[in-house]
């Protein structure tokens, strides 16, 4: 393993379709802000290797962006399971006691036939422990982004849901012998 070992993390591009939904692994990626993408791309590493979660929608950024990512199932986003297809708003106003409860600790709780966000933050841990190149470009999900940060600021998972992570936005976590440190977080190119 490498000394140094530099993580980009980029959130995939905003899901092609309405706002608030809990997007399936099949989700596109609304590719039309070139010009983000463009930025974004020439802030990127030319010698790195990428990776991307299986879902559709950082499949389809990582292309945009000119990469040939390898998949990493580890870095797919936290499984929402019976809430996937459908919409924040209209789970909260079916007054669902199972979504009611799941906000009072959503680092901790499980959606019916998911997972918790702290089973998604081992997974992730599962997947960069395979990662030996000094550099690397992972197209992820504002989860995995989140699941990274608190991996490398050793906080716990409810602290690390604290984090904004934007569509097309960058964050740059190193991996150092031993310990971590967090290069920028959340970085817009528009």
């Amino acid at each position: 393993m490498s000394e140094t070992t530099s993580f980009w993390l980029i959130r995939h591009a905003a899901v092609d379709g309405p706002k608030g939904t809990i997007w399936s692994l099949s989700a596109p990626a609304n590719l039309g802000d070139r010009d983000s993408i463009d930025l974004l791309r020439r802030h990127l590493p030319q010698d790195a290797k990428a990776y991307a979660s299986p879902a559709r929608r950082t499949i389809d950024t990582a292309k945009a962006l000119q990469l040939d990512p390898v998949l990493v199932p580890e870095f797919a986003e936290q499984d929402f399971g019976d809430w996937t297809g459908r919409r924040h708003d209209d789970l909260a106003a079916a007054g669902d006691e199972a979504y009611a409860q799941f906000w009072k600790d959503p680092a901790c709780l499980i959606p019916p036939g998911g997972e918790s966000f702290e089973s998604q933050v081992a997974r992730v841990r599962q997947g960069i422990g395979r990662i030996v190149s000094d550099s690397a470009i992972m197209v992820v999900h504002s989860g995995t982004v989140r699941a990274m940060l608190c991996i490398a600021l050793d906080v716990e998972p409810q602290a690390a849901l604290r984090f904004a992570i934007d569509p097309l936005s960058l964050t740059r976590v190193d991996r150092l012998r031993g310990s971590w440190r967090v290069m920028s977080v959340n970085q817009n190119f528009r």
